[in-house]
């Protein structure tokens, strides 16, 4: 129980923060992704022993600051949609979090003992209602069926990204990437499903997929 309150006191910092600094955008956005860049380059070195997967890891998070930069721009549209995509990742979070808490029951994969299936359903169900954002924020926004699924794809990334990261840490015999951020562990723990749904929704976007 004291873990959750760490968690939830760290959530409520950083998601105004994250997002004020997404909106201010520019120097402010930028000079973030660096520390960030920075930041998990360290949890990297100091965690990952396998040659290999520390230089993917690297290319991913160069990849995923390059991306998150693309699609941020300098739009109010931009700004919106940016924030619809990490609300995404974190209602997925929270989702995956409250039921697997509540409903508990058979555990998803070995790669990352907390998630279980009702949990992985629970993500799936709250991430839905990430297209609110959209609609009252975004301009000349159309609903459609289209924003229903990219919303479940994007989340499935999500859950995937955060197994692949959890998979890391179970090779390599750690807990966290790093105390960082209490409830969380580190920055990699924290950011782990944004730095896929990122990466995969710009590689998306540039190949005019969506």
């Amino acid at each position: 129980m004291k873990n959750f309150y760490y968690r939830l006191i760290t959530s409520l910092f950083i998601m105004p923060f994250f997002l004020g600094i997404l909106y201010l955008n520019k120097i402010y956005f930028y000079s973030l992704l660096v520390c960030i860049l920075i930041m998990s380059f360290y949890e990297i070195n100091k965690n990952v022993y396998q040659s290999t997967i520390k230089i993917l890891l690297f290319l991913l998070i160069i990849f995923f600051v390059f991306s998150f930069v693309e699609l941020r721009g300098n739009t109010h549209n931009e700004f919106v949609y940016c924030t619809w995509i990490l609300t995404i990742v974190w209602l997925s979070d929270i989702g995956g979090y409250v039921c697997g808490k509540l409903i508990g029951g058979p555990r998803l994969t070995k790669y990352s003992p907390n998630k279980t299936i009702a949990g992985f359903l629970g993500s799936l169900l709250f991430s839905q209602f990430s297209f609110l954002l959209l609609f009252f924020f975004y301009k000349n926004f159309n609903l459609s069926i289209d924003v229903f699924l990219i919303q479940l794809f994007l989340c499935l990334i999500a859950i995937i990204g955060d197994i692949l990261f959890s998979f890391v840490k179970r090779l390599n015999n750690i807990k966290d990437y790093s105390n960082l951020l209490p409830g969380h562990g580190g920055i990699l723990d924290r950011l782990d499903g944004v730095i896929f749904v990122v990466s995969v929704h710009y590689l998306l976007k540039i190949t005019n997929v969506i």
